[in-house]
């Protein structure tokens, strides 16, 4: 695999950070300007949350990124210190921030664990097992939280029924199959049979119109091997912690807006299972948005998700939400992105020299 540099700091470029900022406000305008029910009056109900509910949001986002940070640095076998794994969660999320959700920041990712000093084989093995283990996370905790919320799942909105009518359901449950063959077929390809993988790749992309990325199928299959070698003879004591920490994220991440709805809103059991479960649902709609870091499709769906549970005070906690959870990584990544690239591309030719 190739890296192209100058594609990776094009994703990084930190001026792109004023491009979901200004697309995220534009939506938040237009829903404050057409909804009736939204006002100055309403805009000051985001300081009538109770600041346990809110410190406990804030602590559910600090544990879900300390997760993150003590995955990958269990996944690279502690090659990365605490501080290195902080830079490469930090730039990971923030490439996330200011591409669209579908892209991703995968090929990032593998770049700056390449420029850790981490072998490219390595570093792609391991951004794709995190990969694999965020999927699997949806496709096996999916179906358990649904069940428990007993069919409350899909939101009754006179919105969406107008715009979307039963197509969200459809699109929920295609993109959960999808997501579901797909980790199936990348967790064989990665653990069991990465060379039977490679040559079903080539055998597709020897129909005579897929034939001209054939050699991107080959590389890519190469890239299997190479990943599975890296991954192979690993025991349980590598694999538990990381599986661990993958529950501990996610469940983090959903938390933080139990909490924070709590903070304006008393909730049952019942609702919270209910809110818990909304996010997986949620979750597709923003991985297909194509904005940047779902930017403004985000806002939209929150208050046709949520509004039953927060009736007056959706708007402002949906702003909340998104201060808390997305806007600062991209102010982190800004701050953080030129400190890495003088860390680890000026020093090491200083020390070569």
């Amino acid at each position: 695999m190739k890296l192209d540099n100058k594609k990776i700091f094009e994703t990084l470029n930190p001026n792109k950070v004023w491009v979901p900022v200004l697309i995220g406000l534009g939506i938040v305008f237009l829903m404050f300007y057409l909804d009736p029910n939204v006002n100055a009056k309403t805009l000051r109900g985001v300081f009538d949350a109770s600041f346990h509910g809110v410190f406990i949001a804030i602590l559910f986002i600090l544990f879900r990124d300390i997760g993150y940070i003590y995955r990958i640095r269990t996944i690279t076998d502690k090659h990365l210190t605490w501080t290195r794994a902080l830079y490469v969660i930090i730039l990971w999320e923030f490439a996330s921030a200011v591409t669209p959700s579908i892209v991703g920041g995968t090929a990032v990712a593998i770049f700056i664990l390449n420029k850790e000093g981490i072998k490219l084989g390595k570093a792609i093995a391991y951004v794709m097992v995190t990969a694999i283990l965020d999927n699997l996370f949806f496709v096996i905790g999916a179906p358990i939280i649904l069940y428990l919320a007993k069919g409350e799942i899909f939101p009754s909105s006179r919105v969406m029924e107008m715009r979307l009518g039963n197509s969200l359901e459809i699109l929920f449950w295609a993109s959960y199959a999808l997501y579901t063959i797909y980790s199936i077929i990348m967790a064989s390809a990665l653990f069991f049979r990465p060379r039977v993988f490679k040559w079903v790749l080539l055998k597709i992309y020897s129909i005579k119109w897929l034939h001209k990325w054939r050699h991107s199928a080959h590389e890519y299959g190469n890239q299997i091997i190479e990943a599975s070698k890296e991954l192979k003879g690993k025991k349980k004591e590598y694999w538990l912690p990381i599986i661990g920490a993958t529950i501990f994220i996610w469940s983090s991440r959903y938390l933080m807006l139990n909490a924070l709805i709590s903070a304006y809103e008393s909730l049952t059991l019942m609702d919270h299972i209910i809110v818990f479960a909304r996010q997986v649902i949620m979750w597709i709609v923003m991985m297909i948005s194509p904005t940047p870091g779902s930017s403004g499709t985000a806002e939209f769906f929150f208050a046709q998700f949520f509004r039953e549970f927060l009736s007056g005070y959706t708007f402002v906690t949906s702003i909340l939400w998104r201060m808390l959870t997305y806007y600062p990584y991209l102010i982190l990544g800004a701050i953080f992105l030129p400190r890495w690239v003088k860390q680890v591309f000026f020093k090491k030719k200083k020390k070569k020299n």
